[in-house]
């Protein structure tokens, strides 16, 4: 025998009293359409509550305070340039990453990365680099020679971002140089931190 679905196992919220009344609405309005007298009222009647339901649901009206469990995020982004492997573990990003989530646990700042696919070459990850450019992150961090690469190169044309590369050369006012091994992952979250803070100074 066949269950009904819950709300709570799709995971989903249940339509709200103002949606019901919407619904119902539609449904009065369809009803008029099946005289031909009614046809053009109910047409006009079902259009403005469509475009009613569509201000309704695009978030024109808001239903009460914001979910306290939200996570609220600072207008600040970590991004990070990585193999076409990207994060997975036991790849070089892999504590990098580990790192990255737990200064956005601490600073509530936001992390992403972007995998540079195709040809593993400086030439080909510039375009990636300059993507994270456009996207105006506040650090950008490189993981592989030819992420690093490019990335050092890049730290010369962008004073005012900060980066982080790992096993580097590039020694710059606004470049940390994080080795690989077990201290990592601390060291990459120490570096968002404190760019975090030097942000908010």
């Amino acid at each position: 025998m066949k269950t009904r679905r819950t709300w709570r196992q799709a995971g989903e919220r249940p339509e709200s009293g103002r949606a019901a009344r919407l619904g119902r609405s539609l449904a009065v309005a369809a009803g008029s359409l099946r005289g031909r007298a009614g046809w053009a009222a109910g047409s006009a009647a079902v259009l403005v509550l469509g475009l009613v339901a569509v201000w309704l649901f695009l978030g024109g009206e808001k239903s009460g305070p914001p979910d306290p469990r939200a996570r609220q995020y600072k207008e600040f982004d970590a991004c990070l340039l990585t193999d076409d492997k990207g994060i997975l573990a036991g790849t070089p990003a892999a504590p990098v990453w580990e790192g990255m989530q737990q200064a956005s646990q601490d600073t509530r700042a936001r992390v992403n990365y972007v995998p540079v696919m195709g040809e593993q070459s400086a030439e080909n990850a510039r375009p990636f680099f300059n993507s994270l450019m456009q996207r105006q992150c506040d650090v950008v961090l490189a993981v592989g020679t030819p992420q690093v690469e490019v990335t050092e190169a890049g730290a010369k044309q962008h004073p005012k971002v900060r980066f982080v590369v790992v096993d580097g050369a590039e020694k710059a006012g606004n470049v940390t140089v994080a080795k690989s091994g077990d201290g990592l992952k601390e060291t990459v979250a120490e570096a968002i931190r404190q760019a975090v803070k030097a942000s908010e100074g």
